[in-house]
C-alpha cells in the first residue's frame, strides 16, 4: 500500500476530512466534462448536465453566466461542495482561457492543491504551463489527469517526459493506460494492483474493476487482447525501473505529481483521480496573514475574501463574495469583524454552491468556501474574523495588459455607466481607472475577450449599451512612495494620473520609455505593475 506519512497536522475530524482543490488546465483539455463527472460521482446530480431536483437537462452546470454558455467556455470561477466517500469535496473550477488568468491566480490562493487536466494528443500546452508556474509559487500539491485516451494519442513515456521537462516536476504513475484511441480498454491501477475496465455503452456508468494480483495473473488475459497485454507488462516494467515511486511527502511539498491515464466523457478513470484526491491530497493548510499565520484547527472564525461575482442570479440584483475559510467552526448567524473597515457582520444568510445553484449554510468548516450576499461591503482581499485585526496576505491584483476608454451608448446614462464599472472593478473583472483630466474611465483587462464579456455583461445586466474605444495609454502602473514626493509628481503629471477604484494612484503610460523615465528622474518613487489586494 502507499506511504501515507507525512507531516499533516493531526486536525478535528471535520476539518481533516476537507479536500480543497482547484482544476486547471489548457482550453479544450476537458476540464468542465471532469467537473461534471465528480459531481455525478459525488451523487450532487444524477446525470452529466442535470443537477437533481432543478435546473435543465444537458447544460453544464460550473458555467452560469449566458455568455459561457453560447460560447461553450468558462470565464469565471466558480465553487462546488459535495461528499465524496468519506471525504467534503470543495471544487473550484477556474477559467482555462488564458484572458481570465488573473482570476485563476486568484482562485489558486484560496486552494490547497490542484488537478491539472491535460490532452492526451497535446500534452502541455501555453495555459497549462502559466497556470502550472502560479500553482509553483504557492508549492500546490498537484495531481495530473490525462484526458482523451479513447482518441488518438501520444506515446504514454513521451507525456511524461513532457511533463517533468517542461514543468520540472517529478512524475510517477498511478495508473497506465492500455492500448490508446480506439484500442483503449482501460487502465492497470498501480497504486492498487487492480484492472479498470472502460465501458464505452454507458458513459455515466463506473466502470468494471478487477482485482489481481501483479501482472502475471492469469485473469488478465481474460479481459485484455495479447497484443495489448505484452506491451502493458513490458511498458510498465520500464515506468517502475525508470521513474521514481509515489512518496506522499515530495507530493504534498509540490516536487512530485502523480498522474491518471482516462476518458472524463466516459467517466473513466475519474473515480480513480477522486480517490486519489481523498486519500492523498492536502487537509485544509496554514493560511497567510499578518501579524501571523492562520492555523485551520484554531477555535476562532476567520476567512477570506479571493472572489467576488455580481449578478450571479438574474433575477436579483445581487453580489455574492466567495469567501475561504481559513479556521474554525462557522454557524449561521454569527457575527464577525469585517476587519478592513472594524464593523462587525452578522452573516445570516450564508451559502453554498453547486455552481449557480446554492442552498444555505447552516454551518462551515475551515476549508470550506462559502458565498456571503452583500451590498459591496465585501471586495477581494478582505479578512473577517471573530474580532482579531489579522490581515490575510498574498492576493494580487495585476496590473492590465489592455487599455480601452469605455462609453455610454446613451450620453445621459453615464452616471448609470459608472455604477456598473465600479461594481466590475470590485468584482475583480477589470480594472478602472478614473483619469484626472477628461471624462470618462479607462477600462483595463488581461485579454481581449475580458471586453467583449464587459459588454454583454453591461448590457444584460444593467440594460445599457456601451462601446470600447482605443485609449492613448499602453499600460498603467500604480505609484507609491513618500506622501510629499507622490503629490509633488502628481500635480506636474496631471495628463497621465488616474485612480483605480480603491482610490490608489495609477500613472498611465504611452511606451516603456515612460516608465524608464520616471524611474530615472524620481529615485524616491516606486512603480509597481502589481497590487497587494490586502485591505
Amino acid at each position: 500500500m502507499l506511504d501515507r506519512t507525512s507531516n499533516q497536522p493531526v486536525l478535528p475530524p471535520e476539518i481533516a476530512r476537507r479536500r480543497t482543490f482547484a482544476i486547471i488546465s489548457h482550453p479544450d483539455a476537458g476540464k468542465t466534462t471532469l467537473t461534471e463527472k465528480f459531481l455525478l460521482f459525488g451523487g450532487a446530480i444524477q446525470m452529466a448536465g442535470q443537477v437533481r431536483a432543478k435546473g435543465e437537462a444537458r447544460r453544464t452546470r460550473s458555467d452560469f453566466m449566458q455568455m459561457e454558455k453560447d460560447r461553450g467556455i468558462s470565464v469565471s470561477a466558480s465553487a462546488m461542495s459535495f461528499d465524496y466517500r468519506d471525504f467534503r469535496f470543495n471544487l473550484v473550477d477556474t477559467p482555462g482561457h488564458s484572458d481570465f488568468s488573473e482570476d485563476t491566480y486568484r482562485t489558486l490562493t484560496a486552494v490547497d492543491a490542484a488537478i491539472m487536466v491535460i490532452d492526451g494528443a497535446k500534452g502541455v500546452e501555453s495555459q497549462t504551463r502559466k497556470l502550472f508556474e502560479v500553482c509553483r509559487l504557492r508549492d500546490l500539491p498537484i495531481l495530473t489527469f490525462c484526458n482523451k485516451m479513447d482518441r488518438e494519442s501520444r506515446d504514454t513515456f513521451e507525456i511524461i517526459d513532457e511533463i517533468q521537462e517542461n514543468l520540472a516536476i517529478d512524475v510517477t504513475p498511478a495508473s497506465w493506460p492500455i492500448g490508446v484511441g480506439r484500442d483503449f480498454v482501460g487502465c492497470y491501477d498501480m497504486l492498487r494492483d487492480r484492472l479498470e475496465l472502460m465501458d464505452r455503452a454507458d458513459r455515466n456508468r463506473v466502470a468494471e474493476s478487477i482485482k489481481i494480483e501483479g501482472l502475471d495473473d492469469p485473469k488478465l488475459a481474460e479481459h485484455v487482447p495479447a497484443h495489448l497485454l505484452d506491451q502493458l507488462k513490458e511498458e510498465v516494467e520500464m515506468a517502475r525501473e525508470l521513474l521514481p515511486p509515489f512518496e506522499a511527502q515530495a507530493f504534498l511539498d509540490g516536487t512530485l505529481t502523480p498522474i491518471w491515464f482516462g476518458s472524463a466523457i466516459n467517466s473513466f478513470g475519474v473515480k480513480e483521480l477522486m480517490d486519489g484526491i481523498g486519500e492523498f491530497g492536502p487537509q485544509p493548510q496554514v493560511t497567510s496573514a499578518e501579524p501571523r499565520q492562520i492555523a485551520p484547527d484554531e477555535t476562532k472564525v476567520s476567512g477570506f475574501v479571493f472572489k467576488v461575482q455580481a449578478n450571479m442570479d438574474p433575477k436579483h440584483r445581487d453580489r455574492v463574495a466567495f469567501v475561504r475559510l481559513s479556521s474554525g467552526h462557522f454557524n449561521r448567524g454569527m457575527k464577525l469583524t469585517h476587519v478592513r473597515s472594524k464593523k462587525p457582520m452578522a452573516i445570516s444568510s450564508p451559502v453554498l454552491f453547486l455552481a449557480s445553484d446554492r442552498e444555505l449554510a447552516e454551518e462551515a468548516w475551515a476549508g470550506d468556501i462559502i458565498g456571503i450576499p452583500n451590498h459591496g461591503q465585501l471586495r477581494i482581499g478582505d479578512t473577517l474574523t471573530e474580532g482579531e485585526a489579522l490581515r490575510v496576505t498574498g492576493i494580487p491584483s495585476f496590473a492590465p495588459e489592455l487599455l480601452q476608454n469605455c462609453r455610454a451608448g446613451d450620453p445621459m446614462k453615464a452616471k448609470h455607466l459608472d455604477k456598473a464599472l465600479m461594481q466590475f472593478a470590485e468584482e475583480g473583472a477589470a480594472k478602472v481607472f478614473k483619469p484626472m483630466l477628461g471624462s470618462g474611465f479607462i477600462v483595463g483587462v488581461v485579454g481581449q475577450l475580458q471586453f467583449e464579456v464587459l459588454a454583454s455583461r453591461i448590457e444584460m445586466e444593467y440594460g445599457l449599451p456601451v462601446r470600447f474605444e482605443p485609449s492613448q495609454f499602453t499600460s498603467a502602473r500604480w505609484v507609491s512612495g513618500p506622501k510629499d514626493k507622490v503629490e509633488k509628481f502628481v500635480s506636474s503629471n496631471k495628463g497621465h494620473i488616474a485612480h483605480d477604484n480603491d482610490g490608489d494612484i495609477v500613472y498611465m503610460t504611452r511606451l516603456q520609455w515612460d516608465i524608464d523615465r520616471i524611474e530615472r528622474d524620481h529615485p524616491d518613487l516606486k512603480l509597481t505593475a502589481t497590487k497587494e489586494m490586502m485591505v
